[in-house]
């Protein structure tokens, strides 16, 4: 008799919740760290579990949230069961759930033969390599941009974009790090239309062709850079079963031992003014703000000259 692997039997558990409607659209689900204390398993084994919901697409990660049921998850779990031709696109999509909960080191082709119980070389049927999966993965996300029509004026036009590209990475952590290759671009039509869209934004400006560019790349690598905390504390939570507010409360009592000195003088007033809430989406509207006020100065002296 062949014994369940632990992590199926959580994802059947968790299932069921769904598909009772326990568990409704939008609710959480367990999280890594209370699965590994519900269950008595290993942290490994409870983001496995989760990540085959993830795969199924009964749930889905939210950035600062955690992982909570998706909108089609009870329809999806009452029809469990059904497994679909493979094709290339369904290779894309579970490649893309897997990698959103569990990161881009996680994807290997042997990893996605598994999860789909057949073969690696079934699979290289649809994709030659992994590097290909994961252009082809970027593409998919890239497949649509903002809504039309769109605002008036370089900047509300760059922000739109920049906000856009933001919310791709706030959902795929590991886009950042896909397309980190600035001066190495991939050819990939759907993310080139997004270069497309910026650089038709700074048209008619004055600006030289090289100039275009460059504020392109730096506004796209101002992105990636707090992208890239992003898909880190989407792995620290994993590792550690804590939200970033749950890990700032454990440490802060050392933390408050440190303030109490006199090493940090202009940090601990800064704590002591009652502090500040560290959170990414705010940080990067400053930072965002602050690289187009340097591009709106370039574009004035453009203008000028």
């Amino acid at each position: 008799m062949t014994t369940e692997p632990p992590y199926l039997r959580i994802a059947g558990d968790i299932r069921r919740r769904i598909a009772s409607g326990e568990l409704a659209p939008g609710d959480p689900v367990p999280s890594t760290r209370r699965i590994t204390q519900e269950w008595g398993v290993a942290m490994a084994t409870a983001t496995k579990a989760l990540g085959t919901l993830n795969q199924e697409g009964l749930v889905r990660a939210v950035p600062g949230v955690g992982t909570v049921v998706a909108d089609s998850g009870r329809e999806r779990a009452t029809t469990h069961g059904r497994q679909p031709q493979l094709t290339r696109e369904r290779i894309i999509r579970t490649a893309i759930a897997l990698v959103d909960t569990e990161g881009l080191p996680a994807l290997s082709m042997r990893r996605l033969a598994t999860e789909f119980g057949t073969s690696t070389m079934a699979l290289y049927r649809h994709v030659p390599s992994k590097g290909e999966l994961v252009r082809l993965m970027s593409e998919a996300v890239f497949d649509s941009g903002p809504p039309t029509p769109g605002p008036t004026g370089w900047r509300p036009r760059l922000e739109r974009e920049a906000r856009w590209l933001w919310k791709q990475y706030e959902q795929h952590p590991w886009l950042a790090r896909a397309l980190a290759g600035l001066t190495r671009p991939t050819a990939s039509p759907n993310a080139m239309q997004y270069t497309e869209r910026v650089l038709s934004a700074l048209t008619g400006l004055g600006l030289t062709p090289e100039q275009m560019l460059h504020i392109h790349l730096t506004v796209l690598g101002y992105a990636q850079g707090i992208a890239m905390a992003v898909e880190l504390e989407t792995q620290a939570r994993q590792d550690s079963g804590m939200t970033a507010d749950e890990w700032m409360t454990a440490i802060e009592p050392r933390m408050d031992a440190i303030q109490t000195t006199t090493a940090y003088p202009v940090l601990s007033t800064l704590f002591d003014s009652g502090g500040f809430d560290l959170e990414l989406g705010t940080l990067f509207e400053f930072g965002l703000g602050r690289v187009l006020d340097g591009v709106e100065v370039l574009v004035a002296g453009a203008r000028e000259g």
